[in-house]
């Protein structure tokens, strides 16, 4: 709301207002850490390895999943809690939040993808009040999870 009602009637946000969007982002960022937008993926392992008193030999295909990395105690205190001041400052060690993969693997789009969330978060939050027309709805894993009624909610213009 800040930098909204920083900007002139029809001026448009610019690329200081979106580095300015420090909380958003990590509002955001602990949305796809609870819900990642991706399940995960398969690596092939280039040398024999042990895990966790495994043995991995050289060449197996290996799932990583993304929900388990991000709801790791050790990396994230509470990982059932939404909480965005996780990202505050230097945010997760490296490799534990991984909406984007990570290491030269990395989702060219992030950066897009990062302006579109924020932009879109901007608009809705300046231009509407909404309200939930299911309070209390559930949501269910249907492989990802998702409100059970798909989250239908009332939007009302916000007045200038």
């Amino acid at each position: 709301m800040e930098i909204a009602k920083s900007k002139a009637e029809g001026e448009l946000l610019n690329w200081d207002d979106i580095q300015r969007m420090k909380y958003s982002w990590n509002v955001a960022c602990e949305v796809m850490r609870l819900a990642p937008p991706v399940q995960g993926a398969f690596r092939e392992a280039i040398n024999d390895f042990v895990y966790n008193g495994f043995s991995v030999p050289k060449g197996w295909k290996i799932y990583w999943s993304t929900h388990s990395t991000h709801r790791n105690p050790e990396f994230f205190p509470e990982p059932l809690k939404f909480d965005p001041s996780r990202f505050e400052g230097s945010g997760p060690a490296p490799y534990t939040f991984v909406p984007f993969g990570g290491g030269p693997r990395m989702c060219p789009g992030k950066e897009y993808a990062r302006l579109e969330i924020l932009m879109f978060m901007h608009h809705l939050v300046w231009r509407f009040k909404w309200k939930k027309n299911i309070p209390d709805e559930k949501i269910i894993v249907d492989p990802l999870p998702k409100p059970e009624k798909c989250l239908p909610i009332l939007l009302f213009p916000r007045k200038a």
